[in-house]
């Protein structure tokens, strides 16, 4: 009898503890559809509020790159100046651009931008010219599209060699084309390991 009444009260305790469990279950969800709905709100908002800005500030700069040329092959001793003097009989040169590394040197690129598009047929004709004993390599700049990232191939580093596709299995009792000490440079160096 005594133990009959244990289990009752045992059944009663779980009963209790998962409409505990469900209650807490129900306030999770209640709470993570709540979150869901703000986020929804807050993307909304956000999207809205940048969308006119983006399409304007990207409609602006294909309107400048149609009005620009790419210069390549310029010497790095070339300053701005004498690259707008250079196509000055093309039309008014608005801005002229040299791109420089991180410590300030020139790449040897510029970019030349118009107040008339007429002006970049001119400044095409001027490909081939020379300007500091270089012959210059002129083109219409063209738009870099946000998102279109050209897919470049994944580069293996230059330290460890050429990795071929199968692993490399030397031949038994045969010698090895490196030299005494000497491993190849595609294969990865072996750990120390006092035991076999």
């Amino acid at each position: 009898m005594e133990g009959d009444v244990e289990m009752t009260a045992a059944e009663g305790g779980a009963a209790v503890e998962l409409d505990d469990m469900k209650k807490r279950l129900k306030e999770m969800e209640d709470e993570a559809s709540a979150l869901r709905e703000m986020q929804a709100k807050v993307e909304q908002e956000m999207g809205t509020a940048q969308d006119p800005t983006a399409s304007a500030n990207q409609a602006n700069k294909e309107e400048v790159d149609a009005r620009s040329i790419f210069v390549g092959n310029v010497d790095y001793s070339c300053t701005p100046e004498e690259v707008q003097q250079h196509f000055q009989s093309c039309g008014t040169v608005n801005r002229v651009t040299i791109r420089t590394n991180k410590y300030g040197q020139p790449k040897g690129y510029a970019y030349v931008e118009f107040l008339e598009t007429e002006a970049i047929e001119q400044a095409l004709l001027l490909n081939e010219s020379e300007l500091h004993g270089r012959q210059l390599k002129i083109s219409a700049k063209r738009t870099n599209v946000p998102g279109m990232k050209q897919f470049r191939p994944r580069r293996s580093n230059p330290y460890m060699g050429f990795r071929s596709r199968a692993p490399f299995m030397a031949a038994p009792f045969v010698y090895s084309p490196y030299g005494y000490g000497k491993v190849p440079r595609f294969r990865m160096p072996m750990r120390y390991s006092p035991y076999f």
